[in-house]
């Protein structure tokens, strides 16, 4: 009897444990957080500014590029009457222009990327704290991005590091 008695309380036990495990299911949800932002209001300026700003450097290095083109024409119709040291100072000067216009290159790349990001920050920020909050509202505990399988958002979590640095032996 005292077996029997074990046995149901044990099984009562475990049922009411699956039940809450069971109550606190995981919910996930995805969007296409590329598809999202390309419907967001704003987009027009965005392109319009970023565009003006490529404009302009490509203006810089069209200017760079014309000057070295003409110098080093120049220089190479007048070379049979060049003296020794003018050559070698018209030379100089044409290869400190073309290394400046590579470095030109280089850093217009950069600042491209930095204009863009730039420009685009805010409404990406107001898409992802859009996200966040329709996560929230709708009790949603994790969040991906379909087009690329990154997650968006999370519901706060204990941080393990600690723990698995503990594991780990390390500092």
């Amino acid at each position: 009897m005292k077996n029997i008695l074990k046995f149901f309380l044990i099984l009562a036990i475990a049922v009411s444990a699956m039940q809450v495990s069971a109550q606190k299911a995981q919910k996930l949800g995805h969007i296409n957080f590329a598809q999202l932002y390309e419907m967001m209001p704003g987009q027009d300026s965005i392109k319009k500014a970023f565009t003006a700003y490529q404009e302009q450097l490509q203006s810089q290095f069209q200017a760079m590029q014309t000057e070295y083109e003409t110098k080093l024409t120049d220089y190479q119709n007048n070379q049979a009457t060049l003296s020794n040291i003018i050559k070698q100072t018209k030379e100089k000067e044409i290869l400190d222009l073309q290394k400046r216009i590579q470095e030109f290159q280089q850093t217009a790349q950069e600042d491209l990327q930095a204009k863009e990001a730039e420009l685009t920050a805010p409404v990406i920020e107001k898409a992802r704290n859009a996200v966040k909050d329709v996560a929230k509202e709708s009790g949603y505990n994790f969040v991906f991005n379909s087009t690329e399988g990154l997650l968006l958002y999370s519901e706060p979590a204990d941080d393990l590091m600690p723990l698995v640095k503990k594991k780990l032996g390390l500092k």
